[in-house]
């Protein structure tokens, strides 16, 4: 499958995702309805929210910029094999 390149198809997709949060969020609740599954629903969305921002944006632009972020199984990836990598590296080094 090849890249989503039509905006109106990608803004689209972005609608979806945030439509699913929130009928995720709102079954929750209407399941459990306390203030302690509504703490829990929205610390869980601000940290996942916040992982994402972190393999996406801070690894490519702070530590390795010639990483180019392809989604979160790219990340895995990259994270896994990025110990053996540093650890090739740092034996080639000349001392």
């Amino acid at each position: 499958m090849g890249d989503l390149r039509n905006a109106k198809l990608i803004y689209a997709k972005g609608l979806m995702f945030l439509l699913i949060g929130f009928l995720c969020a709102a079954l929750l609740l209407l399941d459990r309805p306390t203030l302690r599954t509504a703490a829990l629903t929205a610390g869980a969305a601000w940290g996942f929210a916040r992982f994402y921002y972190f393999a996406f944006y801070v690894i490519e632009r702070y530590v390795d910029p010639g990483y180019r972020f392809a989604g979160l199984w790219s990340f895995a990836r990259y994270a896994l094999a990025r110990p053996a990598r540093k650890a090739r590296a740092t034996s080639a080094r000349p001392r």
